[in-house]
């Protein structure tokens, strides 16, 4: 099947460095350099185009009922105009999904990760109830994501709104450059910032605009290189790497977004019995204490034998130093704990460590 391509192909093929593909759409890897992209966006602002999200809504009686069963969190305690961190699971406990519902006044929107949103439609559609409208509106919408601490600066010249009264985790309709969206006051850097649904007619108007906007605040588009380093600093999992249906969310540090006692949903009677018998394994945060890059399949050491592998690395931008994910024996999860990392036939020295790895500035 031919990868599909964004409403803004055409502005990233001209810009970007690299091109791969990704979720099943061809994406840019990184524009100047991922490290360069990565400090823009901790510094002052940058742009992502993550149109190839999957975005679903949910409308009817019962769709509440419905992603409530679905999902772990608890969307019956969503208010209007606000959005939830969520997964849906299988019936072993393993993880279907990371994603984000939306509450609007008459209707639901989830919104999914790109290469899992067939895999999701169907399994929602397999479990759909009546009294569920599902309508899967991916190919219609262009999302993009305005991060950093000037984010709302360069935003606020395109909008009436006051975007200062968007709470986080909250979000409003209206328009910003004379068109029509959804302004999100999320994303998934660390950082200060918004998320633009809008029909994707409207794509490069916005992306022009948003970047003129910008330009005082030295904006730059930011690829999905410098976007996994950032997720990385701040421990947020990335699905198909630290979280799948292999691996459930107590045992990958998501309990807080695991509501337990909100009634059924699929997936809860075994997250029960995990709980009550206790995870046998963690998924740790480590740094390392020499000089090495811990990559994604790295196998994790402790005296030698081999107690689990590595999820997610990265060296740090922001430390200069070799961060990493990945799931360990319980008793080998404490902080502090040291182990190593197998990086081509040598065991490199780390230590299990806090989390974020890095603390953004407010």
């Amino acid at each position: 099947m031919e990868p599909k391509k964004t409403a803004l192909f055409d502005v990233h093929q001209k810009l970007a460095k690299k091109i791969v593909e990704f979720g099943g759409y061809l994406m840019p890897v990184q524009y100047s350099s991922i490290i360069q992209e990565h400090k823009r966006v901790r510094s002052t602002v940058g742009m992502f185009d993550v149109s190839h999200m999957g975005e679903f809504i949910f409308k009817g009686q019962n769709a509440l009922d419905f992603l409530n069963e679905m999902t772990i969190n608890d969307v019956s305690k969503l208010v209007d105009y606000q959005a939830q961190y969520s997964a849906m699971c299988y019936d072993h406990g393993g993880i279907v999904d990371d994603l984000l519902v939306y509450r609007f006044p008459d209707y639901f929107m989830m919104v999914v990760n790109a290469s899992n949103t067939e895999k999701d439609w169907d399994w929602l559609s397999e479990h759909r109830r009546d009294g569920v409208e599902m309508e899967n509106v991916s190919d219609s919408i262009t999302l993009l994501a305005v991060q950093g601490k000037k984010s709302s600066a360069a935003l606020q010249k395109l909008t009436a709104l006051d975007l200062s009264l968007i709470k986080f985790y909250h979000f409003a309709e209206a328009k910003l450059t004379d068109v029509p969206m959804t302004i999100s006051h999320t994303g998934y850097t660390g950082e200060p910032g918004f998320e633009l649904y809008f029909d994707q007619k409207y794509s490069l108007k916005v992306w022009d605009a948003v970047m003129d906007a910008g330009r005082e605040f030295d904006i730059e588009p930011i690829g999905l290189g410098a976007r996994d380093t950032l997720r990385l600093e701040m421990k947020y999992c990335l699905y198909g790497n630290d979280i799948d249906e292999t691996t459930n969310p107590l045992e990958a540090g998501l309990g807080w977004i695991t509501k337990l006692r909100k009634g059924d949903f699929v997936g809860r009677g075994t997250l029960l019995r995990v709980k009550e018998e206790g995870v046998r394994r963690k998924l740790i945060g480590f740094k390392m204490n020499e000089r090495a890059f811990p990559r994604h399949g790295y196998k994790i050491f402790k005296g030698g034998g081999e107690i689990g592998r590595v999820t997610s690395g990265t060296v740090s931008p922001m430390l200069n130093t070799g961060i990493g994910m990945g799931y360990v024996p319980a008793a080998f999860s404490a902080v502090g704990t040291s182990i190593e990392i197998g990086i081509r036939g040598e065991l490199k020295r780390a230590a299990v460590c806090e989390t974020p790895f890095y603390h953004p500035e407010a």
